[in-house]
């Protein structure tokens, strides 16, 4: 399906806001999440999303429902919007393994990458020491594991490859070492690689897949040493090659290094399933703009995919079907948000607008009267809302936020109920508390903001 926000319906038997009112459950406590843990049922896949990258609430929420699916159906890892790298060392804490670390405070703060509050924030901290807590009563091949999806850490990735190669075999370190030294002149510049590959036809693409292509052939070899150590050590070679091609196709813009990126997101999940075993069961955090389907967005107009979309086509469209997804978005209406206000700026305690008039968001404001809910849809057009199955705005806020800009961005026209399967709306928010300190706290928004514009 192809959207088309201006596919707009013109029948309005009654007001959406009313029908929404008839639709909403109560969200104050972790037992509300019981019709949602219902309709998850044997689901396979589960994508918790959320409509900011720093907002406290999408974190406890989605903590709670994580803790409920690995308690009562267990689940087998949380696999997120972060470095695999930065990630696979809270993977190691968790799971007690020799040397990782004395407190998930600790591990947590060791990631320096910008958007350091992400996953350096207390509210993870809380989630990685249930989890450690849980495992500590698992063996080792029932222990929930922790992961990072993303791609981004491409020098990172190169020395995890050389140092692992270094300790089970030296030879092909060097090799190693050799290839990866394609990318000693942009001196751990991604953006200086990217300008670099964009002015010139050449680039390391050959090295990072001759790397992995190496590895792989040795696998049976280097598994003896360790299922894990070899696991990781190929994800990170795999992470290489496609960070390589992400950095190459960002600087020329359009869909192509977004869709890089999501796809890379998607096999790596794959990777993840398949090596806890055909049995295992996948929670995934990240922002709305990957676990919603994008076929029901305006990102379908631009040639982008998602994660949603991916693994919905990949696993089935309902949680009956095939292996089963269930994809849950977040939203809120008014409150506080930890963001930048440009790329690589210190973060800001922001206040956010409040959700402009029409938007997703203040229809729920409106049809909640301002307190919290959770929506489950039932897979028809509309959800089983009258009158929406239409577009309707929906706000996403990453890490570079303008609270003043939002009349012009900061929304995505969506056909709610066919992006997600269900819907956990917050209606004030707060900013998560990071762990790297200080923060920025932006001044009290005068009274003249303009409020749902």
């Amino acid at each position: 399906m192809i959207f088309d926000p201006r596919a707009r319906r013109t029948d309005a038997p009654e007001p959406l806001d009313t029908q929404l009112r008839r639709a909403v459950r109560p969200l104050e406590s972790p037992e509300d999440l019981d019709p949602l843990i219902d309709a998850i049922d044997d689901a396979r896949f589960v994508l918790l999303g959320e409509a900011t990258h720093g907002t406290s609430e999408f974190y406890t929420w989605r903590t709670e429902i994580s803790k409920r699916l690995i308690l009562e159906k267990g689940f087998s890892f949380i696999a997120v919007e972060g470095d695999w790298p930065d990630c696979y060392r809270v993977n190691r804490y968790a799971k007690w393994m020799t040397d990782s670390g004395t407190s998930a405070e600790e591990v947590l703060h060791a990631f320096v990458r910008w958007p350091t509050w992400m996953w350096a924030n207390r509210e993870v901290v809380d989630l990685v020491e249930w989890l450690r807590d849980h495992n500590h009563r698992l063996s080792e091949a029932q222990q929930v594991g922790f992961y990072g999806l993303d791609v981004y850490s491409l020098w990172e990735s190169m020395a995890a490859v050389v140092e692992y190669l270094d300790r089970v075999d030296p030879a092909a370190a060097r090799n190693a070492r050799r290839a990866y030294a394609c990318f000693d002149p942009y001196y751990e510049d991604a953006q200086e690689y990217a300008r670099a590959t964009a002015l010139v036809p050449t680039s390391c693409e050959d090295e990072t897949v001759h790397m992995l292509r190496a590895l792989r052939t040795r696998a049976p070899e280097y598994r003896q040493d360790g299922r894990d150590a070899f696991f990781n050590a190929e994800q990170n070679a795999l992470i290489a090659q496609n960070a390589e091609r992400y950095y190459r196709t960002m600087i020329r813009g359009g869909a192509t290094s977004w869709n890089v990126r999501d796809y890379h997101m998607v096999e790596t999940l794959d990777r993840l399933a398949m090596h806890h075993g055909p049995l295992s069961k996948a929670i995934v955090w990240e922002h709305n703009t990957h676990i919603g389907d994008a076929r029901f967005t305006d990102m379908a107009r631009q040639g982008m995919v998602n994660v949603g979309q991916l693994v919905r086509q990949a696993h089935g469209e309902r949680p009956a079907e095939r292996d089963g997804v269930m994809l849950v978005g977040f939203g809120t209406h008014r409150g506080t948000v930890i963001a930048g206000s440009e790329w690589g700026a210190p973060m800001d305690r922001m206040h956010m607008a409040t959700g402009r008039a029409g938007s997703w968001e203040d229809l729920l404001h409106q049809a909640t009267g301002g307190v919290n809910a959770l929506l489950l849809f039932d897979g028809s057009a509309n959800g089983g809302v009258a009158r929406l199955d239409q577009p309707v705005d929906h706000r996403a806020i990453g890490v570079v936020y303008h609270p003043g800009a939002e009349r012009w961005g900061n929304y995505v026209p969506t056909i709610v109920p066919r992006r997600y399967d269900a819907f956990l709306f917050i209606d004030e928010t707060h900013a998560v508390d990071p762990l790297h300190m200080p923060v920025t706290v932006e001044a009290e928004l005068p009274e003249t903001y303009p409020s749902g514009m």
